[in-house]
Order: structure tokens, then C-alpha cells, then sequence
């Protein structure tokens, strides 16, 4: 029932970010408390992506800064 999280490369966060020209304090913030995070092993600053199931668009991706 958890959609797929990733933690996203430096390189890959600097070309998203550069993509929509925003920073990352720009992005929707997940706490470093959560239990997914807790479980992929990500960390402060990190971006995720994360892909879920969507009824009209088959799949949506969404990025979430670790804070």
C-alpha cells in the first residue's frame, strides 16, 4: 500500500531542481521521522522520488525534501 520511494543522487536533485528552476526548499518536506524514510535509510537534505499509482494518469511521480 506504500508507494515506491527513492532516494534521489546529487547529481539527479541538481538536475531537478535546475529543471523547474526552483531550490530545494521549493520541494513539499516528508519528516525525517517517517517510517519510510526511517526504512530506506534516507537523511536530512535528501530528495526523494516517489512514484504512486494514479486512476487517471496510471502513474504519478512526486519529489519531497527529507526535513
Amino acid at each position: 500500500m506504500v508507494p515506491k520511494h527513492e532516494i534521489l543522487s546529487k547529481k539527479e536533485s541538481e538536475e531537478l531542481l535546475k529543471k523547474y528552476g526552483i531550490t530545494s526548499d521549493n520541494l513539499p518536506k516528508i519528516s525525517e521521522n517517517d517510517p519510510v524514510v526511517q526504512v530506506i535509510k534516507a537523511k536530512k537534505g535528501d530528495v526523494l522520488k516517489v512514484t504512486r499509482r494514479s486512476p487517471t494518469a496510471g502513474e504519478a511521480v512526486y519529489f519531497r525534501l527529507v526535513a
